[in-house]
């Protein structure tokens, strides 16, 4: 007798985690159960969606929102468990008597810009298929700067015009904030759209981090920790006061032993140094603002930024040269791609995997996050720079060609000619070099260590 399997998909994901522009969450997900990868590529927004028609179930996102599933065995039929974190499949699992399949490296996470479709078969189950929504064309642009950067920048400004439409305007707004080109260039967006919009500038702060010795209110150079003037502190400033925009910096001090790098493990559920230290700080930084501001909602950050442009060392990492980073598509978004050798089916790879650091603690503390360079539309503006042709291969113009496409956009957009500082991590400019090797004085192992402690307890 042929025994008819019951399949099932239990959905832990919160609505409220999408940050649709164009259409609405139902129009979203029917593109997403069609099938169609070029009117899934419509939706325009950070979002992580599925959909269930048959025994198929499909599953699509953005960089700015993890979605991740776990195929879970019933005696009478698969079931499929879609969250956005490790941590709440695991507790599903336990909770219903399944708690012995869990393991962390069963569960997978949805590649960024692909469409995935898994089949609900039974057993064996098949691999998911996957398929690209998101090719944006390369080197469409000229390569005259002033053009690239009123592209980049309008696209980044019309996008973030799309949130503002979706939120109450009197409703505060955040920018996590280091005067760095990204956070700049955001920041200065966003104070342009509201005046132009006729709304209140007042309500748009710029966040900025700075760590402190244990005693919140006094730093003394005894403390390894204490920078009472972080480098992020001092350059948000420098920034904002060139432009006679000081009154909306709030300097967000944060006492050195509320780091905790074993905490932001297991919020972000992932073990890779650049990462880990970013999010501690970012965690911090979340923590503080949410401290001082119980009810504020909504943040916005400059991740993505440094991706788009291509603005990373190369020599910090022996696996990249000049050439594989300017001849793949997208390598910095989503690693060496989802049919390479070292993609990771549990992380994925690239931004799509890296982009926890930022989306991880904003949702831990609370609030809603919005990444706009991390939108398609604004990514698919920076494919189109010819950057071959404008670099040569040479590292030194690749690495200075940033800011002068954003400086120009920026300029274009707003009127305002931005400053420009030498570009520096988020995680170094918040605490002092000292501070910093004591704080992370670990290395991946030790991570891995403590993210399998962490979901010891899960």
């Amino acid at each position: 007798m042929h025994h008819a399997y019951v399949e099932r998909v239990v959905d832990l994901l919160d609505p409220a985690g999408n940050v649709l522009l164009n259409m609405s969450v139902e129009e979203a997900t029917e593109r997403v159960a069609s099938g169609d990868a070029a009117r899934v590529r419509e939706i325009d927004g950070q979002f992580a969606l599925w959909s269930k028609r048959g025994n198929l179930v499909r599953l699509a996102r953005s960089i700015g929102r993890p979605l991740r599933y776990f195929l879970a065995k019933r005696a009478e039929g698969p079931c499929l468990i879609i969250a956005e974190r490790i941590d709440e499949i695991a507790a599903w699992l336990r909770a219903e008597g399944y708690g012995d399949q869990f393991h962390p490296s069963y569960t997978r996470m949805v590649p960024a810009h692909h469409l995935t479709e898994i089949a609900l078969l039974g057993c064996p189950d098949p691999n998911p298929t996957l398929t690209r929504f998101f090719a944006p064309q390369r080197n469409r642009l000229s390569s005259n700067l002033d053009e690239i950067g009123a592209a980049y920048i309008g696209t980044l400004a019309a996008e973030c015009d799309k949130w503002l439409d979706r939120i109450d305007r009197r409703e505060p707004l955040g920018v996590l904030f280091s005067g760095g080109i990204d956070s700049g260039a955001l920041f200065l967006v966003l104070h342009h759209l509201l005046l132009r919009r006729g709304e209140s500038p007042a309500r748009l702060k710029a966040f900025t981090l700075s760590v402190v010795g244990s005693d919140a209110n006094a730093s003394t150079p005894h403390s390894p920790l204490s920078t009472p003037h972080s480098s992020d502190a001092s350059q948000a400033s420098r920034f904002l006061d060139e432009l006679d925009l000081g009154l909306f910096l709030e300097v967000i001090d944060v006492p050195s032993h509320e780091l905790d790098v074993a905490e932001t493990i297991r919020v972000i559920e992932d073990y890779k140094p650049l990462d880990v230290q970013s999010a501690t700080m970012a965690l911090a930084l979340c923590h503080g603002i949410r401290s001082r501001y119980p009810d504020w909602k909504y943040l916005a950050d400059g991740d993505g930024g440094d991706e788009n442009l291509k603005d990373y060392p190369i020599e910090d990492n022996p696996e990249l040269t000049i050439r594989s980073v300017l001849n793949n598509t997208m390598l910095y978004q989503e690693g060496w791609g989802v049919e390479a050798i070292k993609h990771s089916l549990t992380y994925s790879g690239g931004q799509s995997r890296g982009h926890i650091r930022t989306a991880a603690p904003a949702r831990a503390c609370g609030f809603v996050g919005f990444s706009p360079y991390a939108l398609p539309n604004v990514i698919e503006v920076a494919e189109g720079i010819p950057f071959i042709e404008l670099t040569d291969w040479d590292h030194s113009r690749l690495y200075a060609l940033k800011g002068e496409i954003v400086r120009r956009g920026v300029e274009a957009i707003t009127g305002l000619t931005m400053p420009i500082f030498e570009k520096r991590r988020f995680q170094r400019g918040v605490v002092d070099e000292a501070g910093f090797e004591q704080l992370f004085a670990h290395s991946e192992a030790d991570y891995r260590r403590m993210l399998t402690a962490a979901f010891a307890g899960t």
